[in-house]
């Protein structure tokens, strides 16, 4: 049967620990006759993320194990999100509405979104996160500011990083359970077992842009 990416994680055991990581391409160069700096923002940020898995059973061990060999290493994609926060910590969490891109050409660090309840402070907190697109076009964003709605049920998002691409007017706005696509850090996967026969094993997730 053809793998089809990207692929959930598996459903069985539990994630123990997860080390986020949001990288920034920037520049800086100092002069070595006075010390001052000049800082350079490149467009290059993704998310990272170093996983350790809870000890496990076999049976449970070699989902994960078929899940990572489904990958061949960094070929394949899977999605992934931040487990602790896939509720939101605004009133999202209760009411979100449907949300939706309020505009084409869109580009940047903020997105601009209607069809949420009207007049809600709080929509969304900072820290919270959205995701726009689906399957292969699944792209993950933090929110940088607690975000209010108006009057019309819009809200203008800051975010982390900045847009992919542009999105389309009317695209949906994920906010709760928001996941974005990943592949491996490397092309290897390894899995120990202990004396108890439990399985441990870890990975990393680098961003797929």
């Amino acid at each position: 049967m053809a793998i089809t990416y990207p692929l959930s994680l598996p459903s069985v055991s539990g994630i123990a620990s997860v080390n986020f990581i949001a990288r920034s391409s920037t520049g800086i160069t100092t002069s070595p006759f006075t010390y001052e700096t000049q800082v350079f923002r490149n467009q290059g940020e993704r998310f990272e993320a170093d996983v350790t898995l809870a000890p496990m059973k076999r049976e449970d061990a070699e989902q994960w194990n078929t899940f990572f060999l489904k990958l061949y290493g960094q070929f394949g994609t899977f999605l992934l999100g931040d487990p602790n926060a896939s509720v939101p910590r605004g009133t999202a969490s209760t009411s979100a509405g449907t949300p939706v891109v309020n505009g084409a050409s869109q580009t940047g660090d903020t997105l601009n979104i209607d069809g949420v309840p009207t007049s809600q402070t709080g929509y969304l907190k900072a820290g919270d996160y959205i995701q726009l697109g689906t399957g292969l076009t699944s792209r993950l964003y933090k929110v940088l500011d607690d975000a209010n709605s108006n009057s019309s049920g819009e809200v203008a998002l800051t975010i982390y990083p900045d847009l992919r691409s542009s999105p389309s007017d009317g695209d949906t706005v994920v906010v709760s359970d928001a996941k974005g696509l990943f592949r491996l850090n490397t092309p290897e996967h390894q899995w120990s077992i202990s004396q108890d026969s439990f399985y441990s094993m870890t990975f990393g997730a680098i961003e797929s842009i």
